[in-house]
């Protein structure tokens, strides 16, 4: 298993790019995000997955550990293999992923080219509960403002095992003790999963 490659890079494609390695070239599948990171002639370290085949040996590149664990991870749902689990990396971040999964959101899955309806929701049924914790503001933004701390305490629940439903009945009930200045978004989570403690 070749768990990561650093070198230089000597050449990039439209899908792929070239690191040379003790004088040897590798090739390694990148997604387009990664890629725009790359630059000829310049050192480059990436998380690598090597996909065995009868016929083939591909490696896959990845910026960092953690896209490389969430490739793999999408892999073990049937009817994906590591194309289309390189197709949703080149659309979402990782946590952006683990978002629409944990949430069920079939429409932010469906984007990926290859992923019908039908494929969204057996992604959503097997994957859901090994997805792990969906970090607050699991959508990418910078600079969160209070105003959205309603969807980081639901994300945060859903991430924790509860369920979407319970997730916005514990929201809503918090929403309703908030008066004045919003407290930070840590202390209503503590104030959303003491609610639903008395219901489990």
């Amino acid at each position: 298993m070749i768990a990561s490659v650093r070198g230089t890079v000597i050449a990039t494609g439209p899908d792929h790019a070239v690191v040379e390695v003790g004088g040897v070239g590798l090739a390694v599948q990148c997604a387009p995000g990664t890629l725009a990171e790359l630059r000829v002639g310049q050192p480059a370290r990436l998380a690598t997955s090597l996909v065995v085949r009868e016929d083939s040996l591909t490696l896959y590149g990845f910026a960092d550990d953690d896209a490389k664990q969430l490739f793999e991870l999408l892999q073990t749902a049937s009817g994906v293999g590591p194309r289309l689990a390189q197709a949703v990396l080149a659309v979402h971040t990782p946590d952006a992923v683990r978002k629409a999964i944990a949430n069920a959101d079939t429409a932010a899955l469906t984007r990926v080219p290859g992923i019908g309806k039908k494929g969204a929701e057996r992604l959503v049924l097997e994957l859901r509960d090994r997805i792990g914790p969906v970090p607050v503001g699991a959508d990418g933004a910078a600079g969160v403002t209070g105003g959205a701390w309603p969807e980081q305490v639901r994300q945060a629940l859903v991430g924790l095992g509860w369920t979407a439903a319970q997730a916005d009945q514990a929201v809503a009930a918090v929403a309703e003790t908030v008066e004045g200045e919003t407290p930070p978004v840590p202390v209503l989570l503590k104030q959303a999963i003491r609610l639903l403690g008395r219901h489990r």
